[in-house]
Order: C-alpha cells, then sequence, then structure tokens
C-alpha cells in the first residue's frame, strides 16, 4: 500500500542574485552636466522555510527537486530603485529539521506555526553610480553589481510532534490502541511491522480537551544500530513529550521486554530517558485477572504503570486518565 507519509526529502535550492546598480547619468535639456542619477538594485529574492499546523508530512515537497527564488531588478534612472526578487517559501510541518546535504550539520529546525527561517539569503542589490559622486569626482560612470545568490542542497527531515508517543516492539498493540482512542484508522493485522509510518490520532478526553498520540513504528532489537527501519523510526520519539511503553500482556518477561526497549533508546539518545514515562502493559484480555495482578506487583515503582486492554476495553479510560496526569504535571 502506498503511503501519504513522507518524512525525508532533499531540495536544491537557490536564492535570488541582486539587481545590478544603475550607472545613469541624467540628461535634461538646459543642463548640460546633470551628474549621475543611477539608482540602486533590488535585493534577491530569500528562500524561506515557514513552519505549518496544516501540514503533518512532507509529501507536499516529495517532487519538489529544484526551489528558485527570483533575482532583484536593476537600478533605473532619477535614483530609481530596483524592485526586489520575490521569495520562495516552502511550508513545512512543526518538527521539520534542515540540514546541510554536504556537511549534515542542522541549519535549524522549525516547530512553531507561523515560524520563518531564512534558508538561503537573497544577494544585496548593488549601489548606483549617485553613492559614488564625491566634490573631486562628480560624474562616476560606474555602478556595483548585484551580489550573488545562494546555492545549496538541504534536508528536510520530520520528527513528528505529538504529546504521547507509543513505544514497544512490532505486534504489542499500538495501532489497535491508537485506532480505540482516537479517529486515526492505522493499517492493523496479526504480524510484526504492519506499521511502516508514524500514524497520528487526536484522543478526545474529558470536557472537550483532546491530545496527540503518535503510533511509532515497532522497535526490534538493535534499532539503535540501524537494524530493521530502526534509526529513521527512532527519530520520531525524540519530539514526544511522553513515552508511553507498550509491553504485552502474554510477553515471556515484561520487565525484561521493559528493559530492552530502554537499552534501545539509550543506546541511540540517553537523553530520551529524561522524557516522562508511562509502562502501558497490553493484551490484558489474553491473560487471566490472577496473571493481570501478579504483572502489575513486579512493574517498577517509579514509573506510573497500567494493565489495559484496547481490544477488550479495560482500563482504557484509566489509561486517558493518567497520561493526562502525566502531561499536565
Amino acid at each position: 500500500m502506498a503511503s501519504n507519509f513522507v518524512d525525508y526529502v532533499k531540495i536544491y535550492c537557490k536564492s535570488g542574485h541582486g539587481g545590478p546598480g544603475s550607472a545613469h547619468l541624467r540628461h535634461v535639456k538646459y543642463i548640460e552636466k546633470g551628474g549621475p542619477d543611477g539608482g540602486d538594485g533590488g535585493r534577491g529574492g530569500h528562500v524561506i522555510v515557514r513552519g505549518s499546523r496544516q501540514f503533518w508530512t512532507l509529501i507536499h515537497l516529495k517532487f519538489a527537486r529544484h526551489v528558485f527564488a527570483e533575482d532583484g531588478e536593476g537600478g533605473g534612472r532619477e535614483r530609481a530603485f530596483g524592485r526586489d526578487g520575490k521569495d520562495q517559501i516552502i511550508e513545512v510541518p512543526l518538527g521539520t529539521v534542515v540540514k546541510d546535504a554536504d556537511s549534515g550539520n542542522v541549519i535549524f529546525e522549525i516547530t512553531e506555526d507561523g515560524e520563518e527561517k531564512i534558508l538561503a539569503k537573497g544577494g544585496r542589490g548593488g549601489q548606483g553610480n549617485w553613492h559614488f559622486r564625491t566634490a573631486t569626482f562628480q560624474t562616476p560612470r560606474f555602478a556595483q553589481p548585484g551580489e550573488d545568490g545562494v546555492e545549496l542542497t538541504a534536508i528536510f527531515e520530520l520528527k513528528v510532534l505529538a504529546d504521547v508517543g507509543l513505544v514497544g516492539f512490532p505486534n504489542a498493540g499500538k495501532s489497535t490502541l491508537l485506532s480505540v482512542v482516537s479517529a486515526a484508522k492505522p493499517e492493523i493485522a496479526d504480524y510484526p511491522f504492519t506499521t511502516l509510518v508514524p500514524n497520528l490520532g487526536i484522543v478526545s478526553y474529558r470536557d472537550g480537551r483532546s491530545f496527540c498520540m503518535a503510533d511509532i513504528p515497532g522497535i526490534i532489537e538493535g534499532a539503535a544500530e540501524g537494524k530493521g527501519l530502526g534509526l529513521r523510526f527512532l527519530r520520531h520519539i525524540e519530539r514526544n513529550s511522553i513515552l508511553l511503553f507498550l509491553v504485552p500482556a502474554d510477553s515471556e518477561d515484561v520487565l525484561a521486554a521493559y528493559d530492552i526497549l530502554l537499552d534501545e533508546l539509550r543506546r541511540y539518545n540517553p537523553q530520551l530517558l529524561d522524557k516522562q514515562r508511562v509502562l502501558a502493559i497490553s493484551k490484558a484480555d489474553l491473560v487471566t485477572e490472577e496473571d493481570r495482578r501478579k504483572i502489575q506487583e513486579k512493574l517498577p515503582p517509579d514509573v506510573p504503570s497500567i494493565v489495559f486492554s484496547a481490544h477488550a476495553n479495560i482500563n482504557v479510560d484509566k489509561l486517558k486518565d493518567l497520561l493526562w496526569a502525566e502531561m499536565n504535571k
């Protein structure tokens, strides 16, 4: 199935050249030596990146291989300024990181709606000859050329922004939970890696309140080393304010599975362990009530935890209450 989620694009960007200044000399009837009156050239257009809440993915940029801003206009007679070149604006979803493709260095990040950053600055317009007149040099017949624009190839990389990020092995029940608590309709099946791209859902809470939940594709052991689709997915976890760890109740060892997930995050980026965590044991309907109680007793006391089932609607509302309380601490 073709996906509409695009989280990586590479675009060649070029800002506009500055317009040349004019070297015009004033010609007026009855004035033999009118002197210089050449105006300045206009600034070249910038390439600007702007954040927009209207976008959740970079798919609209998938085929935008080249972005060129307009050149500035040349100066004119009678000190007329050239028109500035038109800026080119690239709209991106919040959570987009822009990197230099050659060096790999981060240029900037866009995290707020309406936030604008100049990616490629337009060249300055050249000064007209009017600027170069002096008491001893009253008829300069030259003007400045405009500055060249800037060329670069930029990588746009999306890191999903959400209040809650679901972290777990493939087939842990993340997609099922998201489909139950929100209007999102992720593909769900009983085999690993059904989710190949992040799914976002708005979870309705009490009194008209809501929060955003992201179903991040499943982690496998070795994800931090790039096994499977690991590194591509782990970066999306960086921007979630709370990490909701999902471990199935029918796992051989619930705590061992949780420790493996923690270790993958630690190896990828130790700072992720500073985020708020909630541990949720999913698929509670697959084990007995006695087993649920035993699992709950073994869970680490320093992490808020709950045993639930999205499929059988066991403790789903309590899970939402727990997440809301953690978000508003």
